[in-house]
Formats: structure tokens, C-alpha cells, sequence
């Protein structure tokens, strides 16, 4: 990378990292606390209140895409902090659960990843895409993991309110790292045309990309359901889940560290993908066995073992999959191909948390991870397909 392009890597990773961090900070206490709210007691209108972010980040992500490539990225990843930013302080002052629903709604309304990912992709070369997108994607697992170690102690102290109005206040410090931090944004996409949502849903490799991330991030929200319960019965307490988690991402790092960036360099990005599709199939088997036979003492190690390879082709995915989009897309219709990239990420997100609860609570895990499997299954049957890029370009083979 060049200085500029490691600038813009590191400014725009840790303006993802601040804003999932106060998401992920409210996830692991969400329902306990909710409890103490008028309302609480409705587990329905619990979920509900949990989902409905990632809804309304469904439907305006493609909007915001859109308007970032006629009216240039960082106007538009400013207006969707501060909605975000809004949203939060929303959520903070609620004193009901409808009051936490409107705020959770609003947060979603500020549906930027679309125009960041397509502002990193405008400040990058294409031979050094993929390691700018698993900047990227490593800052959130990273933020995921360290919202599991301090969201129970600070909910202790703050209270729900508190984590949100910490929300709030971490979005307002993106925009001022947008600002005065990250590289200024190429002229040409200032007046560039609109993208066309037609153009994007003519492109078959680039379908292929987003019924991947669409099941990816069912897959990733449906295990969450059943996963900590498996720990549980494991033998490891909640409030240590974070030793299992923690060194798995880590660890994880290294190794898509050692292997995707070489395979991207010497044309194989389109084969690291795949590979890293039939990975995640072989965890769902995994775990479909573990919960098979019940999570008991000897059930850690395992479960230690597939959350590692989860991780790892997670991780992949995540740097991958944006990567290639981007690659696919034209210029003037980046914003447009990312907007629906992360539409349907939203879309997957919401539909493994809100299927993934149903499944569990009616049939048990095994039959989860049975569905799970199918999906992945599919997405490898999907992925096939996908043609390499033109000559010239990583990631062909």
C-alpha cells in the first residue's frame, strides 16, 4: 500500500470500528436489560426492538449507496452518522421499550457502510483492495470481541441508557475522524451519474456476491442464537465466553493474514473465496454434531476448534466478497452495487437473528445447524458459478 491508501485503510476501519462498536456494546445486554423497561416483559417486542435495526439499515442502504455517487461519499456518510448519532441518544432517553424500539429504528435509518466501503474502494488500488477490506472486516471482529469483555461491566454501571448515550458519542467521533483524517475523496465522483439499481440486478457475478453475503450473515446471526447456550452447556460460564472468542478471532487473523493476501497476489481470490464457503459448510456440520449429541464437559474443545474455523472463513468472506464487488462494478456505479451488497448483508442479518430464535425455540439446535448446512450448501452451488475478472486484475482464478 501506498502512504495515502494506508491512510485511508486505517482512518475508514476505525470509523467502521467505532460505529459497530456501540452496536456490538448493546448487543451481549440487550434483553436482560430491556426487562426493566415498561414493556419488557414481551419477548416478542424484545426481538423486535433488537431486529428492527438491521430493517431500516435494509431499506435506506441502497438509498444512501445511491446518493454517494451523485452527491459524493463523505456528505453522505455525515448526514447517516449523525441520524445514527440521533438514533442513539433517541435510544438513551427512552423510558419505555417503544421508546428503544424508535430509537434501535433510527439508528438503522443512518445506513452508511455502503458509502464507506465504496469510499475505501475509490482510495484504493485494486491489486490491494482485498487487504484494505480485511482492515476493514478485522476492525469489526475485533470490536465484536471487545464488546463481549466490557458491554457486562459497563451495563452494571451506566445502565442500557448509558451504553447508548456511549453509542452516540462514538458516531460523533467518526465524523470528526471523517473529517479531518481521512484522504479527501476522488473529484470525479463528486457529479458522477447516478448508478441505476437495473445495472446492478443485470450483473450476475455481482448477484452472486450478494446472495452470498445475504446468507453469510443468516448463517453468522442464526449460530449466535444457539452458540452461547452451547457454551453454556459446556461448562463455561457467560461472562467468560470472551477466552473463546477473543484468541478465535485473533488467531483467526493470522491466518487469513498468511493465506488470503498471497492467494489474492498471485490471482487466486475467486478460489480463496470458495474455499472459505466450504469452510463455513464444514463448521455447520460440526456444530450440527455437537448440539446433536449434547454440549456437555467434553464439548469445549470442540466448540473452541469450530468457532476458530468459523472465524477464519468468516474473515475471508468479509474481506473477499466486498473486494470482488467492488472490482465488478464500474466507477459510477459503485455506490449503487454496494448500497445492494450491504442490503442484503442488513436483510441477512435481521432474518438469521428473527428465523435462527423461531428454529431453536420450535425444533432445538441440531435442527438449526441442519438449516444452516442447507443454506451453505446452496451458496456454494451459487458461488460456482462466479467467472473469474478480466485479465489483469487479481483474483481471477
Amino acid at each position: 500500500m501506498t502512504a495515502p491508501e494506508r491512510r485511508a485503510s486505517l482512518s475508514l476501519a476505525a470509523i467502521f470500528a467505532l460505529r459497530m462498536l456501540g452496536l456490538f456494546l448493546v448487543l451481549p445486554v440487550f434483553a436482560l436489560e430491556a426487562r426493566k423497561y415498561p414493556g419488557g416483559d414481551d419477548p416478542a417486542l424484545v426481538g423486535l426492538a433488537m431486529g428492527i435495526y438491521g430493517l431500516t439499515q435494509a431499506f435506506l442502504q441502497m438509498p444512501f449507496g445511491l446518493a454517494s455517487d451523485r452527491l459524493g461519499r463523505k456528505r453522505v456518510i455525515v448526514a447517516g452518522l449523525l441520524v445514527f448519532a440521533l438514533g442513539s441518544f433517541v435510544a438513551a432517553a427512552a423510558d419505555s421499550l417503544t421508546g428503544l424500539l424508535a430509537g434501535r429504528a433510527l439508528q438503522g435509518a443512518g445506513a452508511v457502510s455502503a458509502a464507506v466501503t465504496a469510499l475505501l474502494a475509490d482510495l484504493t488500488r485494486d491489486s490491494v483492495r482485498t487487504k484494505a477490506m480485511a482492515l476493514v472486516g478485522g476492525s469489526i471482529g475485533l470490536m465484536f470481541a471487545l464488546a463481549l469483555v466490557i458491554a457486562p461491566p459497563l451495563a452494571a454501571h451506566t445502565g442500557l441508557a448509558g451504553l447508548f448515550a456511549l453509542t452516540g458519542t462514538l458516531a460523533l467521533a467518526a465524523i470528526g475522524l471523517l473529517l479531518r483524517v481521512v484522504p479527501p475523496e476522488p473529484p470525479r465522483h463528486q457529479n458522477a451519474p447516478r448508478g441505476r439499481i437495473r445495472d446492478v440486478l443485470a450483473h450476475a457475478d455481482l448477484l452472486r456476491l450478494n446472495a452470498g453475503v445475504f446468507v453469510l450473515h443468516t448463517v453468522q446471526m442464526a449460530m449466535w442464537v444457539a452458540v452461547p447456550a452451547l457454551l453454556v452447556q459446556a461448562g463455561l460460564a457467560k461472562d467468560r465466553h470472551w477466552e473463546i472468542y477473543l484468541p478465535a478471532v485473533l488467531a483467526s487473523f493470522v491466518v487469513m493474514g498468511a493465506l488470503l493476501f498471497p492467494l489474492e497476489r498471485r490471482g487466486y481470490l475467486r478460489a480463496a473465496l470458495r474455499g472459505a464457503v466450504v469452510l463455513m459448510l464444514l463448521v455447520q456440520i460440526g456444530l450440527a454434531l455437537v448440539a446433536g449429541r449434547g454440549a456437555g464437559d467434553a464439548a469445549l474443545w470442540p466448540l473452541a476448534g469450530l468457532l476458530f474455523l468459523f472465524f477464519c472463513a468468516f474473515n475471508t468472506l468479509e474481506a473477499s466478497q466486498p473486494s470482488l464487488v467492488s472490482k465488478l462494478a464500474p466507477a459510477p456505479l459503485r455506490g449503487a452495487a454496494l448500497g445492494l451488497y450491504n442490503t442484503l448483508q442488513s436483510l441477512g442479518l435481521f432474518a438469521g437473528g428473527a428465523l435462527g430464535g423461531l428454529v431453536v425455540k420450535t425444533a432445538g439446535a441440531p435442527t438449526l445447524f441442519a438449516g444452516t448446512l442447507l443454506l451453505c450448501v446452496l451458496w456454494l452451488a451459487i458461488t460456482w458459478g462466479l467467472r473469474p475478472l478480466m485479465a489483469g486484475k487479481p483474483g481471477g482464478h
